[in-house]
């Protein structure tokens, strides 16, 4: 389904804030790199923690954004944002849950990218869950001032901004915005370009083909074919809870009736692992059989590589699991494995590394407190040599692996420093009984180092420990 809307009924409605068209002065910048707020050329972290009492409102949810810099991220560069927050639309209402999903892109083409923040937990006009999502504009100082993004099918859906993604989806050269929910209409894109200033400029909507009970959990953007445009993957549910993931081509007009399917799981990223221009795609499951028929004992990440016309039907799927040869470690029941994926150049050679999280995974002292394991890219694709698993036991890294830690939880490989070479960032939302902290371990030209990791939770961000925050529930997505 498709909608358009001029720009003189959205005068007179006054009720859409977002853009028709880009000012020819910001259409000439280069765009940011997403998470890249400030312009500096060094990708920013945002961290959600959907649970963060805020004012004494449970789950009301806040988003920290820790900046990067010539040696990493730097905590004491920060911004806490909440629907409290001066400039950000509405007010931190107990279950808002704000920061369940987080987004990034240019979307105005001004050098500074967007950020992109989900509550699905919020009640709209009375609708009880509904959702929203707002976009935080970027700037040479940072992040200030929102909009809230139109929800265009808010009769048909529910816990919209449970899942965001930006990209160029119809090829026309603009940056668009999908965003998940549950409900008939489980995935909608607006229509590029956004601005400040402008109005609503169409878009349209599409149920997943999957459970509307459980609608688009998760969705990933990435540039798969190497034609210039962005694919995304979605991620569903049966209605007997069994996950479903599926590659959409918005080009298309009829894009919800067409796409690719893809091996099922939880999560995904999209990468180029073998340096030959088309993105692949990891799709992560952390499931047991006994849960998921989709899953593996201890979790799988099933990479398919990518083609000119989205999936390479030509090479077969790579499947990888702690019993894979190469990869540190032993597939045991609950490891979870493929919970959390990203791609991203470790080592700066040109290929993009993958790495995994296994949030179950138990220690040498039996207990499960998880970890994160990297493997490298090369021409030939995903191998597993020098692939080496990393938890809060390991020499270097801070901390100590507890119990429920939850080590791996989400894991983003992107370069804050700007020297070309992604950091590791782990987040664990079970530290500290639910508080949650993240990790960097830092890049290098042979793989990563724990030398100079750093490691901090919700309180260096101002984010309130009270309850459950969940700090790193969402992590550059």
């Amino acid at each position: 389904m498709r909608i358009r809307t001029t720009t003189a009924v959205l005068v007179a409605a006054a009720a859409v804030p977002l853009a028709l068209s880009a000012p020819a002065a910001q259409a000439a910048t280069k765009p940011a790199a997403p998470y890249d707020f400030n312009g500096d050329g060094r990708v920013d972290l945002a961290i959600g923690a959907p649970g963060a009492t805020v004012n004494g409102k449970a789950e009301a949810g806040a988003v920290s954004v820790v900046y990067g810099g010539s040696t990493g991220l730097k905590r004491s560069n920060n911004k806490l944002i909440t629907q409290n927050t001066s400039g950000i639309p509405g007010s931190a209402e107990a279950g808002d849950i704000f920061g369940s999903a987080v987004a990034s892109a240019d979307l105005d083409r001004d050098g500074y990218a967007e950020l992109l923040i989900g509550a699905p937990g919020e009640d709209v006009n009375g609708d009880t869950n509904g959702g929203t999502a707002v976009i935080v504009w970027g700037s040479a100082s940072g992040l200030s001032g929102a909009v809230t993004l139109t929800d265009h099918f808010s009769t048909s859906l529910d816990r919209y901004g449970q899942a965001i993604a930006a990209g160029d989806f119809d090829g026309d050269g603009d940056t668009d915005v999908a965003v998940g929910a549950t409900g008939s209409t489980a995935v909608t894109l607006t229509d590029g370009p956004l601005t400040r200033t402008g109005g609503f400029d169409g878009g349209s909507g599409s149920p997943t083909g999957s459970s509307t009970k459980y609608g688009a959990e998760r969705l990933t953007a990435g540039d798969v074919t190497g034609a210039g445009f962005t694919g995304f993957v979605w991620h569903g549910r049966t209605a007997q809870g069994h996950t479903e993931t599926r590659l959409a081509d918005a080009r298309i007009d009829n894009w919800s009736n067409w796409h690719q399917y893809l091996p099922p799981g939880q999560a995904s990223a999209i990468g180029d692992i073998d340096g030959d221009g088309h993105g692949d795609i990891a799709v992560g499951n952390g499931s047991e059989p006994s849960a998921d028929p989709n899953g593996a004992k201890g979790g799988v990440v099933r990479v398919v590589y990518g083609g000119p016309d989205g999936v390479d039907t030509t090479r077969p799927t790579l499947d990888i699991t702690q019993a894979t040869a190469g990869v540190p470690g032993a597939a045991e029941t609950g490891d979870a494995f493929g919970s959390s994926v990203s791609l991203g150049d470790v080592n700066g050679d040109g290929y993009a590394d993958l790495a995994v999280g296994a949030p179950g995974e138990s220690t040498d002292s039996g207990t499960a407190t998880g970890s994160v394991t990297v493997l490298y890219g090369s021409a030939s694709g995903l191998t597993t040599k020098n692939a080496k698993s990393w938890t809060q036991a390991t020499a270097g890294v801070p901390g100590a692996s507890e119990k429920g830690d939850r080590f791996g939880s989400r894991v983003a490989l992107t370069d804050h420093t700007g020297d070309g070479r992604a950091e590791l960032t782990v987040s664990a939302t079970g530290e500290n009984s639910g508080d949650g902290a993240v990790w960097s371990l830092r890049g290098t030209a042979t793989g990563l180092t724990a030398t100079g990791a750093t490691s901090f939770g919700p309180s260096a961000t101002g984010v309130s420990t009270a309850g459950e925050p969940g700090y790193g529930t969402a992590l550059n997505d």
